[in-house]
């Protein structure tokens, strides 16, 4: 999907829904369920994740704080439907980011070839989602590693979450970098060096170093816009569709 001639243009935020845990030691987490689209200067529209599975319930202690939607109601808003995706980047199967990949059937998906490989494999973690990211009609890019997809748009391997999981750097024209870190970052205060895992978390000493990796990004390139994967009391400060950065 390289095009030399094209660079990132505007940044939509979708917020699909806000949900309240509850915390075992007092008080709540709020976290926001996201999808993302980058829109080009020449008008290619680059969507990140797709969303909570449409067949897969919140878990009951679980609280929504905001009224649900998907990502295909959003990108209706937009005037844009399935078909005018050019790209889907996977940034892991988790089933709150690859529960409506089976919509784009026309679209190039993009995922780190590790990740593929321990899904495809069977790892029951990715189970829930399979039906709609493993679904026949969708055609798979394979990356390795930090990999310029086009210029100005960066993925960057950040495995500990998950094997394969994958950040995306890029450069709007007036902002500047931005960098969405997802689940290697879900919640802007473990943007730390020496953090812990969370339950979720796969590999701790994986996680800390995808995590210092984006640090060192961040202050080298001087970006100017981190979005943290679920932070809810983030993205209350943030412009959501159809606002967007520029």
């Amino acid at each position: 999907m390289e095009r030399k001639d094209d660079l990132p243009a505007r940044l939509y935020l979708f917020s699909l829904s806000t949900i309240i845990y509850p915390l075992p030691t007092g008080g709540t987490l709020e976290m926001v369920l996201p999808a993302y689209l980058v829109e080009t200067a020449r008008g290619r529209h680059i969507l990140i994740d797709t969303g909570m599975s449409p067949d897969v319930p919140h878990p009951p202690q679980a609280t929504p704080a905001s009224k649900e939607t998907n990502v295909l109601e959003q990108l209706a808003a937009l005037g844009l439907g399935p078909e005018d995706i050019d790209a889907v980047i996977c940034t892991h199967f988790d089933v709150d980011h690859a529960g409506f990949h089976d919509h784009f059937p026309a679209s190039e998906f993009v995922v780190q070839r590790k990740h593929y490989e321990v899904a495809r494999g069977g790892n029951p973690r990715f189970a829930l989602a399979r039906s709609h990211w493993d679904h026949p009609a969708l055609r798979y890019t394979l990356v390795h590693g930090d990999v310029e997809l086009f210029p100005g748009f960066t993925l960057l391997e950040t495995s500990g979450h998950v094997p394969g999981h994958q950040s995306v750097l890029f450069r709007l024209p007036k902002m500047g970098l931005v960098l969405l870190a997802i689940d290697a970052v879900m919640m802007e205060r473990l943007f730390l060096p020496e953090r812990k895992a969370w339950p979720k978390d796969c590999d701790e000493e994986q996680l800390r170093a995808s995590t210092r990796k984006l640090l060192q990004i961040v202050q080298r390139e001087d970006v100017k816009l981190v979005v943290f994967g679920h932070d809810g009391i983030q993205w209350q400060s943030l412009k959501k569709s159809p606002e967007f950065y520029e």
